[in-house]
């Protein structure tokens, strides 16, 4: 791990941000303190989303219910 100074930030943040882009941690120090660390963004996996017309089809197979979820809440609300 780097270690900076906030002033060696402000006037070199091209460098510390290079090293930053190049994988390492930077700690940054007020007085000799820590104060903040620099860390490259973790690489994301994609999100995976459930499939939720399987699962549909698995609860009801080919089943075709007489009243739909739009008009069941119309009624709850007495739009209907």
């Amino acid at each position: 791990m780097k270690i900076t100074t906030i002033r060696a930030l402000r006037h070199d943040t091209t460098t510390v941000l290079s090293w930053v882009d190049g994988g390492e941690t930077v700690e940054v120090r007020r007085r000799r303190v820590p104060v903040a660390l620099l860390s490259p963004p973790g690489r994301r996996s994609p999100i995976r989303r459930p499939d939720f017309a399987a699962r549909i089809k698995a609860i009801y197979g080919a089943k075709v219910l007489a009243t739909t979820g739009t008009e069941l809440i119309a009624a709850s609300r007495g739009e209907a």
